[in-house]
């Protein structure tokens, strides 16, 4: 069997090394028009070859399509315009609305599980890749119905056996939940980030006086701002309420402050705390 991954990148590139345990015959080949990261994945043994998109659909029972979100929009179409009966297409994509309405109406269809792991970290490119990245962490799958059985059935199969846990979810739900858990906070970060280094020049006193709260906090800022813009285009109006609901606390919080108001600021963090509650239960499942 030979699985190509298209953009050999951290998710992509995580995927294919947590593969390679359980199937060490299936042969892995990347599409990347990065030099650097051919260079790097054929290094780390995340492919074992580099193929052209056009090469690599002809020979691939399964597609990974890895790449930023505007470039999945981009190349979705034309890969099932010429994938073969058969074939499968699968992509990683953080935004599945229009993803799933562009193809929706494309005769093979069928051949395509849109998905998107749970997964990450701060750092991208295939050098930032590891087997463990996937494994315990939840995977949506959107519109399985539209999806023919051999096809999900077979990103199931892979998914489940780098050690993902499966949810299933409708397009425009994924994008709602997905601008408040996981959009917002990579605004948050970068805007916290930028605040930081437009009030404060002396980068050695931010080093001696960052707390670990900091750095927790503000490690999102250091995420792919190519990966990340195409991910707040195509979310844009779901990200927009996520922001305006964020910015009115925000707000609330600098009206309690300026007005010495102990007992307002006192309450937000009370029910702030209830998270905790929640991710509790995020843990647990």
């Amino acid at each position: 069997m030979i699985i190509s991954i298209i953009g050999v990148g951290l998710l992509g590139g995580s995927f294919a090394l947590g593969l390679r345990e359980k199937y060490p015959h299936v042969k892995f080949v990347g599409v990347d028009n990065s030099s650097v990261n051919q260079k790097i994945a054929l290094a780390k043994g995340i492919v074992d070859e580099i193929l052209t998109l056009d090469e690599a659909l002809q020979v691939s029972e399964l597609n990974v399509l890895a790449t930023p979100v505007d470039a999945i929009t981009k190349l979705l179409p034309y890969m099932l315009d010429h994938l073969p009966d058969g074939r499968t297409i699968t992509d990683l994509g953080s935004t599945k609305e229009l993803i799933c309405k562009l193809v929706d109406k494309h005769p093979k269809r069928g051949q395509f599980v849109a998905a998107h792991p749970m997964a990450g970290t701060e750092n991208s490119g295939p050098g930032a890749a590891f087997r463990e990245l996937l494994e315990g962490k939840n995977v949506i799958i959107c519109d399985k119905e539209k999806s023919h059985p051999d096809s999900l059935g077979l990103v199931e199969t892979f998914l489940r056996d780098v050690g993902m846990k499966i949810h299933y979810m409708k397009p425009v739900e994924h994008d709602l939940h997905l601008a408040y858990v996981s959009h917002l906070s990579h605004i948050s970060s970068f805007a916290l980030g930028m605040t930081v280094l437009d009030k404060e020049r002396d980068e050695r006193a931010i080093f001696d006086m960052a707390s670990t709260g900091f750095s927790s906090t503000v490690r999102l800022a250091k995420s792919s701002p190519q990966m990340w813009a195409p991910i707040f285009d195509q979310n844009k109006k779901n990200v927009s309420k996520a922001l305006g609901d964020y910015i009115e606390l925000l707000k609330k919080f600098k009206e309690a402050i300026d007005g010495r108001d102990f007992d307002a600021s006192l309450s937000y963090m009370a029910r702030a705390n209830d998270i905790g509650r929640v991710l509790a239960g995020i843990e647990k499942k």
